[in-house]
């Protein structure tokens, strides 16, 4: 069977990306000829994914979109005549952007109405949660399901050593990690007010680490450095990388205490899986797909009370047996996004087309 996959794009270390070529390569191992197609190929991508109008980008037997920008391809999928699967990885409500990117709040709203234009012109329609597959169900698409993102923990399992990186991130500091872009619903800003609250109430010996793009949306991002500036910390105590690779990113979830998640809008949430399989507890805000990724795994909270927050993380960071309880629960937790369960998912998806 041919089975095919789109992307709006394609680039290293994108979780949409990296998720569709790992399905790749599981249909492959059961003897199905896959290939993903995508609209825009990074350069050190052009071996894995063909660019969509190669004409046998139209042939499958069975079709992926993977659906969270408009994009030349919702109309493409419609036409097909047989096979069409979507699926949603979800788009970020425009109101988040409003304040900071018209850009970014214009293409959530075409995004939402090229995503309400398919319901009832596919054959299938799966979230990659099931705070996304409620979502679809609500737009009236009539048969659906949840497929999770096929997440790559190898990348952080059996990352490389960074000794002169982990060196300088053990120097006594307490180290707490967020992972993922600076965006607006990801609430960085809640972070900092956790840290200060952290600090008048537990201890002043800690640093944040911030992981990921911010050069995207800078209103947002100066936003939040004017944020620190304002309550007077020292620079040193918050981090802004901006992307790494695997092995710097598996060094960060290694020398960090705890993981931290305030945000405010998650379609499924890949951090929180590899903090999982880093055994690197989880403290979430609960809202939007968190409790579905988690699984009742790490700890979460809800409503946004800085104040336990920070005494919540002070027993992930401090308190062995709370941290040792918390791991056991996740590790159990990832048992449900690692490679049996999704091989067998996955034939019962193409099954459903043969």
């Amino acid at each position: 069977m041919v089975v095919n996959q789109w992307l709006a794009a394609a680039h290293r270390g994108d979780a949409i990306g990296d998720s569709a070529r790992r399905v790749r390569d599981l249909l492959r191992a059961q003897g199905h000829e896959s290939h993903v197609f995508a609209l825009t190929i990074d350069e050190d991508m052009r071996e894995e994914a063909r660019p969509f109008t190669d004409p046998a980008a139209r042939t499958g037997e069975m079709t992926i979109l993977h659906f969270a920008l408009p994009s030349p391809m919702t109309a493409a999928l419609a036409s097909l005549p047989r096979g069409r699967v979507l699926q949603y990885h979800n788009i970020t409500p425009a109101h988040f952007f409003a304040p900071y990117d018209p850009g970014s709040f214009r293409l959530a709203v075409l995004a939402r109405r090229d995503l309400a234009w398919l319901a009832g012109r596919v054959d299938l329609a799966l979230g990659d949660s099931e705070y996304n597959r409620q979502e679809l169900e609500g737009l009236g698409f009539p048969d659906t399901g949840v497929f999770p993102i096929a997440v790559n923990v190898d990348r952080i399992v059996h990352a490389r050593p960074v000794p002169a990186l982990e060196r300088w991130l053990n120097d006594g500091l307490t180290n707490f990690l967020f992972v993922g872009r600076m965006a607006p619903n990801k609430k960085i800003e809640d972070i900092v007010r956790l840290a200060e609250h952290y600090k008048r109430y537990v201890d002043a010996h800690y640093r944040f680490l911030f992981v990921g793009r911010y050069e995207g949306m800078p209103r947002y991002y100066n936003m939040v450095r004017a944020l620190i500036a304002d309550l007077g910390w020292l620079p040193d105590r918050f981090l802004f990388t901006g992307p790494v690779p695997d092995d710097e990113l598996a060094a960060y979830y290694r020398s960090a205490s705890v993981y931290i998640s305030m945000s405010e809008h998650e379609g499924f949430g890949v951090p929180l899986v590899e903090a999982m399989a880093a055994d690197l507890p989880v403290l979430a805000y609960s809202c939007t797909a968190i409790p579905d990724t988690l699984g009742g795994a790490g700890v979460q909270f809800a409503p946004k009370d800085f104040e336990s927050a920070a005494e919540l993380l002070a027993s992930l960071a401090f308190d062995d047996r709370v941290r040792a309880d918390v791991i056991a629960g996740q590790r159990r937790r990832l048992g449900s996004f690692l490679g049996d369960r999704m091989d067998r998912e996955l034939r019962q998806l193409v099954g459903r087309f043969s």
